[in-house]
């Protein structure tokens, strides 16, 4: 098997899974209860919670703890602009953000807010002059990506929170970082809210979290009872998952710089051999991570080749896998053709991805692709 779609999800470390079994076994006390066995358990979750708080050089107050990126965009999304609905109704977010996003500015607009997209250059950075041009007084909030999912672009976030700040210190800056936590370095003193998710970062699986800077003004989307630092999202804490998830962190954290020389080497390697096709568009600007490589195969629908590759054991993706049947908005946003936008194919790279697997991918690249373009 070749797995080449590691930004739709990664495979559980064994590290992590270790500490999942270990802590399921060895914690079987509800973290809210006041008996020896709860406050063991408390003892755990507060500890991987200063872990991660550490890291991320944060308070440790200022982590809530999600199902995963989605229900944290959620929760950022409409916790913030149902809090400040009486300072404005103005939301602004980019062209390249991960779909939940837009589902929930979907949402939000049917309670009355007005949601602007702002452009991004033809590289697709943030166009700053429309930023500017946009963010206004009555603008509660912008969310932009820190990495888009489909084709890599890396925004410089702590200039796009400048310019935000200027013409609106009162304006929340919000980020999905999911596609770059354990990829590239982040900050999240760059933003006001950021969202993350473990099984991005070879981590388990319906855990995830949601920055919040303790100046936020944010309503809980889910009402219980629960102790009272966690009255954003009630209800017992899934020990085992935030234990792992802060081992996820700690792991994906190692040998950053390192990881990204190595995946670069393989992102070259890949686009050199494809740049030989007349008919195959490299969907990549000097502001890609070399974790995400996007193309599209003008010649080719998109499916019909990620499948003829499925039968042989290689696993790649058409963009993003909440909307694999749908056309890259992304490229769309950034080439504005519709035509590369439907033909895209997300080839996604790791530290675990091996050498001897892209050769054997670019082999049996060829080969369907020969096959599947020669039918047409």
């Amino acid at each position: 098997m070749i797995y080449l779609d590691y930004c739709a999800t990664t495979p559980v470390a064994y590290e992590v899974l270790d500490t999942i079994n270990k802590v399921t076994k060895e914690y079987i006390g509800n973290a809210n209860s006041i008996h020896s066995l709860g406050r063991k358990s408390r003892d755990l979750l507060n500890s991987a919670t200063n872990q991660i708080a550490n890291i991320f050089n944060v308070s440790p107050n200022e982590l809530i703890y999600t199902s995963g990126a989605t229900e944290s965009n959620n929760m950022a999304l409409i916790g913030v602009a149902l809090a400040n609905r009486k300072k404005g109704n103005h939301i602004i977010v980019s062209k390249l953000e991960h779909p939940s996003i837009y589902s929930i500015c979907n949402h939000l607009e049917t309670l009355g807010f007005e949601i602007s997209y702002v452009k991004n250059t033809a590289e697709g950075l943030i166009d700053f002059d429309d930023l500017k041009k946009l963010v206004r007084k009555e603008t509660i909030l912008v969310s932009i990506c820190a990495v888009n999912s489909e084709v890599g672009i890396r925004q410089p976030l702590k200039m796009i929170r400048q310019i935000i700040k200027k013409e609106n210190f009162g304006t929340i800056f919000h980020s999905d970082m999911t596609q770059a936590i354990g990829k590239v370095s982040v900050n999240l003193h760059d933003v006001d809210l950021a969202s993350i998710s473990a099984h991005k970062i070879y981590g388990p699986k319906g855990i995830g979290l949601l920055y919040k800077n303790s100046n936020v003004d944010m309503v809980p989307l889910i009402y219980g009872t629960s102790k009272e630092e966690n009255n954003y999202r009630p209800g017992t804490p899934s020990l085992p998952l935030i234990a792992a998830f802060s081992k996820a962190i700690r792991l994906a954290n190692n040998d950053l710089e390192k990881k990204e020389r190595f995946i670069t080497l393989l992102n070259d390697k890949i686009v050199n051999h494809l740049k030989k096709y007349p008919h195959i568009l490299i969907n990549k600007t000097n502001y890609s991570i070399p974790h995400i490589l996007n193309i599209s195969l003008m010649d080719v629908m998109s499916e019909p080749f990620v499948y003829a590759l499925e039968k042989k054991e290689v696993y790649v993706s058409t963009n993003t896998a909440c909307s694999s049947k749908e056309l890259s908005t992304s490229v769309m946003a950034i080439y504005n053709d519709l035509n590369r936008a439907k033909h895209t194919i997300r080839i996604s790279l790791s530290s675990l991805t091996t050498t001897d697997e892209v050769n054997r991918f670019l082999q049996i690249f060829d080969e369907e692709y020969s096959k599947l373009s020669n039918l047409k």
